[in-house]
């Protein structure tokens, strides 16, 4: 009776560790089987990932947010833009001083006016000018009495009356008197005194003092310094008026100096004022300064630009870009296209196949035009992500994780 209990309760036992390694082992497996799952599933998204890192697929939705275009190819010029102003071409501007000493009477131009070569500028009350109109005068009385004398002379000799020596005397005071006569109406005449205004000198037998100053040039008086009553004289500045050709303008840019060495005479230039920005000027490098500025370390580059309508203005300000190169045809893209990444490298989305696209580096060159010049990475003719590449590369970057 005891060894039965015994054995009864063994067997209990032994059904009970049976029972409980039973349980460990199917848990045991149903628990790897949920492993072995879990790592065959992670395997394909491991092994996708080692194969090809820089492409990323997007769904049907996904593909919405990006814009597929083709790479074109553009010309693209090798150019410097920089900052400068217009002013004056000084080649064509003029200053205006009286040939003599005088005091200012009249002033007629004012600074703006648009003149004609000849128009009277300023006149001026001239000593000197009295002083020449004085030997005009004397001169031409001189001459027509000589002439009158002449011509008693002649009368006389025909009629024997005088000696040929007094005729040869009198032939010779006329042709003096001529002489002289001709200089006087030629010191006149510096004066800025027309013939037929010397003819009148002469015939109502009265001086002037004004001397009229004359614009030397078509062009606008850009300076005027004049005032009545000022007393001026040759070469003393400042000039009472400055006049200057406003046909061509002059086009001053700063270059920086590591850019100076590829800035030739002749080269063209485009300006963008700031006052027209609809409109685009054209001129031709002229001048290219001597020195670096030591302050600055910028070289002057000036240029020349034609204004037949007078619309431009000195001190106006604007961005001139200077053509230093050929153009060079290579492929393009919009700038949106490109992702700069924090190491500075650019890449572009590359797309062969719906919805896949292929991250690829790139090396740009100029922009231009709004586009971005490709020195290598695409060719034209490939397809890229025009618009939505930062997508692209967030969604890349996501799926690196």
């Amino acid at each position: 009776m005891r060894l039965r209990r015994n054995f009864a309760g063994f067997g209990a036992m032994t059904m009970v560790i049976a029972a409980t390694a039973a349980v460990a082992f199917y848990g045991g497996q149903v628990s790897g089987g949920r492993n072995a799952g879990s790592v065959q599933a992670a395997e394909p998204v491991a092994a996708a990932r080692a194969v090809d890192p820089d492409s990323v697929t997007l769904t049907d939705e996904q593909t919405k947010a990006v814009k597929v275009a083709v790479v074109v190819e553009h010309d693209f010029v090798a150019r410097h833009e920089t900052e400068g102003w217009i002013d004056f071409n000084e080649d064509r501007s003029v200053q205006v001083f009286p040939q003599w000493p005088g005091r200012i009477a009249r002033v007629i131009a004012k600074a703006g006016d648009d003149v004609k070569q000849g128009d009277v500028l300023f006149t001026i009350d001239s000593t000197d000018l009295v002083s020449v109109e004085s030997n005009l005068i004397a001169a031409a009385g001189v001459q027509q009495l000589t002439t009158r004398a002449l011509e008693r002379a002649r009368a006389m000799l025909e009629s024997q009356s005088i000696a040929q020596k007094d005729f040869d005397q009198a032939a010779a005071d006329q042709q003096t008197a001529q002489a002289n006569l001709e200089a006087a109406r030629t010191a006149v005449r510096i004066f800025g005194k027309t013939d037929a205004e010397i003819d009148r000198i002469v015939a109502s037998r009265s001086t002037a003092a004004e001397l009229r100053i004359r614009s030397p040039i078509d062009g606008r008086v850009t300076v005027r310094n004049a005032a009545p009553g000022l007393l001026v004289q040759p070469g003393n500045g400042p000039a009472p008026f400055t006049v200057a050709d406003i046909s061509t303008m002059w086009m001053i840019a700063n270059v920086a100096e590591d850019e100076a060495p590829r800035v030739r005479l002749a080269q063209p230039v485009e300006a963008s004022l700031t006052a027209f920005p609809d409109r685009t000027f054209h001129g031709s490098v002229s001048h290219i300064g001597a020195a670096v500025d030591p302050n600055t370390h910028r070289v002057t580059v000036r240029s020349e630009i034609r204004d037949s309508r007078h619309k431009l203005r000195a001190q106006m300000l604007g961005t001139f870009v200077i053509r230093t190169g050929a153009a060079v045809r290579s492929p393009a893209v919009a700038p949106a296209a490109v992702v700069r990444e924090g190491d500075g490298t650019m890449e572009v989305f590359v797309t062969t196949v719906p919805h896949r696209f292929v991250r690829r580096t790139v090396k740009i060159g100029m922009q231009q035009d709004g586009l971005d010049q490709i020195v290598e990475g695409v060719a034209a003719g490939e397809r890229i992500a025009a618009d939505g590449a930062l997508f692209l590369a967030n969604e890349l970057a996501l799926q690196a994780r």
